[in-house]
């Protein structure tokens, strides 16, 4: 695998890179520049930056109370750096913080269900609700 390491906080991305790889997303891709603002600094943030290209290639979001439940959001690997376990280290480094241990966690998906049953997370479509 390339060489790339983990960010840790918005304050550490360049919001044109988050904005870039959130309009590759089917969910995403219609946020105002400043939605996509107000959510990052609302939340913990977490990047994939690959060194030898110095480029911001993924992307997660948590929302948490930090004492009952957190809300993984907005996992995004560029589609040119997939298939690599980029996204496996990047949910990996995220839900192992030890603010979320203990707590119930909540994803939204349509497609990796097999990515997040790593971490335990399992499908659940008879209490989920959405608005």
């Amino acid at each position: 695998m390339m060489g790339y390491r983990i960010i840790d906080g918005a304050e550490n991305m360049k919001m044109e890179d988050i904005q870039r790889l959130l309009k590759m997303t089917y969910w995403a891709d219609k946020r105002s520049p400043e939605t996509v603002e107000k959510s990052v600094k609302n939340a913990s943030c977490y990047g994939i930056y690959i060194d030898a290209e110095e480029k911001l290639v993924g992307f997660a979001r948590i929302i948490s109370d930090y004492a009952t439940t957190f809300y993984l959001a907005d996992v995004i690997i560029d589609p040119e750096y997939q298939h690599q376990g980029l996204g496996t280290a990047l949910v990996s480094y995220a839900v192992s913080r030890p603010v979320y241990q203990g707590l119930r966690g909540i994803l939204l998906t349509k497609n990796a269900h097999g990515l997040y049953r790593k971490f335990g997370f399992e499908l659940n479509t008879e209490r989920a609700m959405i608005k």
